[in-house]
């Protein structure tokens, strides 16, 4: 199948996503700025210290996103979205980019970008179709339990937007996940995140702005 011939790599970076890998300094391509907040404990304030220092020594870097959000923009690969306040860039072999939670390692956002001949995601298929390929074939390892629980379909500035809720369960845990893909100028993009089931009633507006607020940039 196209799909899973253009996305072959996805899986192994999914589930390294929210493994235990090191942190990595901020990507230079990375915009990023950190919200203010009221109370926040030690993690953040470093968190808010470093960016501080890289905003001053990069105005351009100054951009906005929602209360309790940091912004991401991509101007080389094309791409924008918004993640939880507090969790770190790590890396991920195979991996655009990898934010995650240093306490909870199951609540991260990945993105990874793949070569593909197709110029929409539509062209690989219906909804249906292709939800079910990510949730079982693609985005989680052989063995998983996966439950597709709901499908989106939306369109914005002319791309169309593929968006999957799934959870995959293990012997050890349950991870609640939410995916979106879109394709253009022959690239297959793939945003997943995610939280334990446990976990997902706190974070589940979180997630969905995350996975709501990716776009491709042109």
């Amino acid at each position: 199948m196209a799909l899973k011939a253009s996305i072959s790599s996805t899986r192994q970076v999914s589930s390294r996503a929210f493994a235990g890998v090191a942190p990595r300094p901020v990507s230079r391509r990375v915009v990023q700025c950190r919200a203010a907040a009221g109370a926040i404990g030690r993690r953040e304030l470093l968190q808010a210290a470093s960016a501080a220092a890289l905003l001053t020594a990069s105005p351009a870097l100054a951009a906005k996103g929602p209360k309790g959000f940091n912004p991401v923009e991509d101007a080389q690969d094309n791409y924008r979205f918004v993640y939880p306040f507090g969790w770190q860039e790590v890396a991920v072999k195979g991996a655009d980019v990898v934010f995650k939670d240093v306490v909870e390692p199951l609540e991260s956002v990945s993105v990874t970008l793949t070569a593909t001949d197709k110029k929409d995601i539509t062209e690989f298929g219906d909804l249906a179709t292709v939800a079910e390929t990510l949730a079982k074939d693609v985005l989680t390892a052989p063995g998983t339990e996966v439950k597709i629980i709901a499908t989106e379909q939306r369109e914005a500035k002319g791309h169309n937007y593929y968006q999957i809720e799934f959870t995959a369960s293990n012997s050890r845990y349950t991870r609640h996940q939410l995916a979106v893909v879109a394709a253009n100028n022959g690239t297959f993009y793939t945003l997943t995140t995610g939280s334990n089931e446990r976990r997902w009633g706190k974070m589940k507006e979180k997630l969905e702005t995350t996975v709501k607020s990716f776009s491709l940039i042109n």
